[in-house]
């Protein structure tokens, strides 16, 4: 994912004219934290990567688990640059992550994690420096725990140190769906940029966790789009007809949605028009591109398509809404947090949502506009407001 990252801002910065010089110096990252936390006797590497600060703080998500390594935490802190540019909010990129994996430990012992990687940062984030917020495997009452302990030892009380808090600790209205409603957002501008009807489209969508999960149901909801496949790690659902997600949550997607069952990679070669990708990074490559056969492709994960295969993809006729486009309402309803927590404001759902769609089509609609595909095209505009 790296090295895909970075040759897409070369090919970028190249069109923009700068300098090799330049390039170098934007792909470094500013800072990098690297320390171990502790867990009886066990021990697990810590990260923070502040790629760059020049729209302002930096922002990005933690993540825990197991394959979390600096290449991954640097690449991540790279796209978050890119993608606040893309976005024109005024932040830069960071990221963190600790390699741990949650799954089958005691609260106890997430909660000591994610206390030590407060700690271990405190003098290196704050509400004007460098503001993380949840990712893999986290979540606001792991981001309420590290804002406790960051407010123990500064004395900060703003609960503007971390984003994606719970409503209690001061966190957004709409920011459980904001990435997955971002998308949508993306999906229904690129739609009128090019005269297609929503209710014509059929979609799969591979990853229904918190992203994927919220874009089908407020796709299907909004947009009357049809959910013809569904996939998680574990399997694909399928209906031609439709998936009626209409009594599905969260945390039990497939509820009372009828389909056939295929294996979890069936969703990537669904015959459908939009294949959403919104579960990993580098699902698509060289070696499986051709089983693409949706004429949209939208990318809710960071990095899902490799460098070549994107360029394999836009020769055969596929278009891409990148992820520097499609998923930054996440980090839009981030910054719109911030803003709150920093003005000692509450505001509603509605007005959220409102700020994040006039945000996201501004953006969107800027990149259509340079008449270039889309990732080429967001990638210079983001770069332009970097150098």
């Amino acid at each position: 994912m790296l090295e895909s990252a970075q040759m897409m801002i070369r090919e970028a910065a190249r069109a923009l004219g700068w300098s090799e010089g330049e390039v170098a110096t934007f792909l470094e990252p500013e800072h990098i934290h690297r320390f171990q936390i502790e867990l009886g006797d066990e021990k697990f590497e810590a990260y923070r990567v502040q790629h760059n600060n020049h729209l302002g703080p930096y922002k990005g998500g933690i993540r825990f688990h197991p394959h979390v390594d600096m290449g991954e935490v640097q690449a991540l802190a790279t796209l978050m640059t890119i993608k606040c540019a893309a976005m024109n909010i005024p932040m830069g990129g960071g990221k963190g992550g600790v390699a741990f994996d949650p799954r089958n430990r005691t609260n106890a012992e997430i909660e000591s994690i994610s206390r030590q990687f407060a700690r271990g940062l405190v003098d290196v984030i704050g509400p004007k420096t460098d503001i993380p917020a949840p990712d893999v495997n986290t979540n606001g009452k792991i981001i309420d725990i590290m804002v406790d302990e960051y407010e123990k030892i500064t004395g900060d009380n703003t609960h503007a140190s971390f984003t994606g808090k719970t409503l209690e600790m001061g966190g957004s209205r709409g920011r459980i769906e904001a990435t997955g409603r971002g998308g949508m957002i993306a999906l229904r501008e690129y739609c009128r940029h090019h005269n297609l009807q929503t209710d014509q489209l059929r979609i799969a969508v591979q990853g229904v966790g918190n992203v994927g999960f919220w874009f089908a149901k407020l796709a299907q909801a909004e947009l009357g789009v049809k959910i013809v496949a569904l996939a998680n790690s574990r399997q694909t659902m399928v209906n031609p007809d439709g998936l009626d997600l209409s009594q599905a949550a969260e945390n039990d997607p497939f509820h009372q949605a009828n389909g056939d069952i295929l294996p979890n990679d069936a969703v990537l070669k669904t015959d459908c028009d939009v294949l959403v990708l919104a579960a990993l990074e580098d699902v698509i490559d060289l070696d499986n591109q051709a089983d693409v056969k949706a004429k949209i492709v939208l990318e809710l994960a960071n990095g899902p398509i490799s460098y070549q295969a994107n360029k394999a993809l836009e020769e055969r006729g596929v278009s891409i809404i990148p992820d520097v486009l499609a998923n930054g309402g996440g980090v839009v309803v981030s910054y719109l947090e911030w803003l709150q927590n920093m003005e000692l404001e509450h505001w509603s759902e509605q007005a959220v949502n409102s700020k994040l769609d006039a945000i996201m089509c501004a953006a969107i609609n800027q990149a259509m506009e340079q008449q270039l595909p889309l990732k080429q095209a967001a990638f210079r505009m983001a770069l332009s407001r970097l150098l």
